[in-house]
């Protein structure tokens, strides 16, 4: 308990982001002052709204700054410098992987940005925005949080260079990183600054390093005493010996799982601390953050359109956490596991606020979440004794409960509410989640896909698809045989959207062209495939760069980008190259705003109706036109 009663504080319309917005809310001062990669969205899939709403909501002053300049501080300094600190996050996607592409091209747009024009973030944002900060304001403690800092919170991989890197927090210098989701750290963060009287990270280590959800650097006496204490591997080993980051990747999957050991790693003297996630918003929490009065619209300042804002304005997020783990994805190393999800109640209630704002149409585009069938599921067990990587690969575990049933009625009331028309399951399916219900998955398929599931079978091989911690191929055909009976029982002309992979490691040429093989007998052509991106903090990055599996056998790796592009042009023969007759052309590419970092992709919609006989040259109904799409 803090020993000061926090001020009640208004929401505003929007968190400002110039002094008039301060004068006219009142406010002489911030406290906090929020930093983002991304340009400012009052939606709750952008995590400066969403902390910032909810720093408000506990009685602190938030502004927030979108994209400033990094060779220069005016753009942070607008607003004064904040009493307490500055939090820093590089944006809804790393910054790396918002410039570049698989094959290391500069990308030509960026959906978080106003107008969708690129180059409007740093590379290596938590570094610069941290430097800009530092310069604007001496002595500010400067916080980092969001995925790119997550995901970076000790030694890495990192593609774009080629190299291990140690702790972003290091690089920054900044004071602290709330990794995962950080309602709650970050609160206990701001509470502990605004009690000290000395805040230099001397002073204030000793409170920070008993704050769950943080990573502090210092030495071995600031370890609490009392910690039951997981060592890493040190950065040295890791560079010397890339089984070492195996080993790393493993125990920090398990820290995050079982929340309970104080993670520990020395880096060139220094010690690297990482407190255990702790407790994590449940329901009555989540509800309790989704009430607060997102406008879900772009900052009023801003001229030009923000195209992922728009992608999201008629979404509702159900749940967080993914209990799939797998191994080229890093929601679960930053969500957790375990699935936290709001109330029927809760969501009914954002679905009719949201049929106030501005630019209501009738349909919600998606309902859902990391996997949108995980809604309400829990473990019957003890989680903070599981060693399991995922929950659901080789095989469901006996102890992963969830109804599937109730989402469904969760849709069907969503369905009810006035002036909705239509109701979308745009976010993806777990289908061997999703197999173990019929019923369920039956009503998902004839009322609510809106023309196009979104499935991830991501490869055909088995052995791959064991690296990647996927259910057997085995699944997806049989969810394809169930979803063409569903269809035409509906009377629906709908189609699967299958998320494919190429140069994933342990994938060789001949694995890609078996998988070819078997979408050329169903008469498929996928004009969109995703290239492998070692996504920093990953187990399949630590693979990349190991080139073994995660029990240390080896396997073989496209690690150079002409054999990356080999595997990628047996699915696409023309990706990355110049078609003739049409010039070079520029790579496509997308991404979607939420806690997850998983690459993005586009999308081809497939015909399921008759595979054979619908490909995708052949004319289809106009409901579901299969023009190309982006995944966001």
């Amino acid at each position: 308990m803090t020993a000061f009663k926090r001020p009640h504080i208004e929401q505003p319309p929007v968190l400002p982001m110039t002094r008039k917005e301060m004068d006219k809310l009142g406010w002489d001062e911030l406290d906090i002052l929020l930093v983002t990669g991304d340009g400012y969205v009052d939606h709750p899939s952008f995590g400066a709204a969403l902390l910032g709403r909810w720093l408000v909501h506990h009685g602190y002053r938030v502004g927030v700054v979108g994209q400033p300049r990094w060779d220069a501080p005016d753009d942070v300094t607008r607003m004064g410098r904040p009493t307490l600190f500055a939090g820093v996050t590089g944006g809804s996607l790393d910054s790396m992987l918002a410039h570049y592409t698989a094959f290391r091209k500069k990308r030509s747009d960026d959906a978080y940005t106003p107008g969708g024009q690129a180059g409007a973030r740093p590379n290596r944002a938590c570094i610069a925005y941290t430097n800009v900060v530092q310069r604007a304001f001496p002595g500010l403690p400067v916080i980092l949080g969001g995925i790119e800092a997550s995901l970076r919170r000790i030694s890495h991989y990192d593609f774009w260079s080629d190299s291990v890197r140690r702790s972003v927090l290091l690089d920054s210098k900044a004071m602290a990183i709330t990794y995962g989701m950080a309602e709650n750290s970050i609160v206990a963060l701001a509470d502990a600054i605004r009690e000290a009287e000395d805040r230099s990270i001397k002073a204030l280590r000793p409170v920070l390093v008993n704050i769950p959800g943080l990573v502090v650097a210092g030495a071995r006496k600031d370890i609490p005493e009392d910690a039951s204490v997981l060592e890493l591997p040190s950065h040295e080993a890791i560079q010397a010996d890339p089984q070492e980051l195996i080993k790393a990747t493993l125990l920090l999957e398990r820290q995050v799982h079982q929340n309970k050991q104080v993670v520990v790693q020395e880096t060139a003297g220094r010690v690297v601390i990482l407190t255990p996630p702790g407790e994590q918003l449940q329901t009555e929490g989540l509800d309790e953050l989704a009430g607060l009065p997102f406008s879900r619209l772009q900052h009023p300042s801003y001229t030009e359109r923000i195209p992922s804002a728009d992608m999201i304005l008629a979404s509702v997020t159900t749940h967080r956490g993914c209990a799939g783990g797998c191994s080229f994805c890093t929601l679960a190393l930053h969500q957790g596991r375990q699935i936290r999800s709001r109330s029927k109640k809760s969501v009914l209630k954002e679905v009719e606020r949201m049929t106030e704002v501005k630019g209501w149409t009738g349909s919600i585009s998606d309902v859902g979440g990391p996997s949108a069938n995980m809604w309400g599921a829990h473990c019957a067990s003890d989680q903070s004794k599981c060693k399991r990587s995922s929950c659901l690969t080789p095989a469901i575990c006996k102890h992963y409960k969830v109804a599937q049933s109730d989402f469904v009625n969760l849709l069907r009331s969503v369905s009810d509410v006035q002036s909705v028309k239509h109701v979308r399951v745009a976010s993806g399916w777990r289908i061997d989640l999703a197999l173990t219900d019929m019923r369920s998955l039956s009503c998902l398929i004839q009322e609510f896909v809106g023309g196009q599931a979104k499935v991830a079978p991501e490869h055909q091989v088995n052995h791959v698809l064991k690296l990647m911690r996927k259910p057997g191929f085995e699944a997806f055909e049989k969810f394809l045989n169930l979803f063409d009976k569903e269809s035409k029982k509906a009377g629906k002309r709908q189609y699967v959207i299958p998320y494919l992979m190429s140069a994933f490691p342990g994938c060789t040429d001949e694995d890609m062209h078996a998988l070819g093989d078997w979408l050329r007998s169903q008469g498929w052509k996928p004009e969109q495939v995703q290239c492998f991106i070692p996504l920093p903090g990953s187990a399949a990055a630590a693979m990349f760069h190991a080139e073994t599996d995660m029990d240390g056998k080896p396997i073989y790796v496209a690690k150079s980008d002409a054999a990356r592009l080999r595997q990628h042009g047996i699915l696409m023969p023309t990706r990355g190259r110049p078609q003739k007759g049409k010039g070079k052309g520029k790579p496509q590419r997308s991404g979607k705003p939420s806690g997850a970092n998983r690459p993005a992709r586009d999308d081809k919609p497939f015909n399921s109706s008759n595979p054979k006989k619908g490909g995708p040259n052949k004319k289809r109904s106009s409901r579901s036109k299969p023009h190309n799409k982006k995944r966001y």
